[in-house]
């Protein structure tokens, strides 16, 4: 534990700014794993809305500085292409009789 004042102050800053972190990033890795779900499910209009979400929740961490912002530009055109794939992929295949 620390001795001086400004040393104690600054581990409470620490630990609240860890805990907000640690929430963001965890928010923003629910998001993407509901994302994945629904994706893998076939459930296309939800999976829009919940993509919509992850890009907010995650454009929000990399203005905080939470996540790199090239991390969020990627993790965010990976899951496009997921989404346009799973999108295209029902278009294709011919409906069975």
């Amino acid at each position: 534990m620390p001795n001086i004042q400004s040393a104690k102050k600054n581990l409470r800053k620490s630990a609240k700014r860890r805990e907000r972190n640690v929430a963001a990033l965890s928010k923003v890795k629910t998001l993407l794993k509901k994302f994945r779900e629904e994706v893998g499910k076939g459930e296309t209009e939800t999976a829009k809305a919940t993509y919509a979400q992850f890009c907010s929740a995650i454009d929000k961490a990399a203005k905080k500085g939470q996540v790199k912002k090239n991390n969020a530009v990627r993790r965010k055109g990976r899951a496009a292409n997921l989404l346009r794939k799973q999108a295209a992929a029902p278009a294709a295949v011919p409906a069975a009789t």
